[in-house]
């Protein structure tokens, strides 16, 4: 498996998650209907999964650009 492909993996499962929770919440605002979350509950986890998806995404790049540039050989 090559560095950082775990790690991208894991930013698309949070950045879907995200998109999934914003939905969630701009329902949820439009039809009104009583949740255990306000609109702006919903609104604050989707920030959270995308700006970590986001930082695991750039920690993945560059763990993958550190390795193509040490030339390590593959056995």
């Amino acid at each position: 498996m090559e560095p950082g492909l775990k790690r991208t993996t894991i930013a698309r499962i949070a950045a879907g998650l995200g998109f999934l929770c914003g939905a969630i919440g701009l329902l949820q605002a439009i039809t009104n209907t009583p949740m255990r979350l306000a609109p702006h509950g919903w609104s604050n986890g989707a920030l959270l999964f995308l700006v970590t998806a986001l930082f695991i995404l750039v920690d993945g790049a560059v763990s993958s650009e550190k390795s193509r540039t040490t030339g390590s050989p593959k056995p």
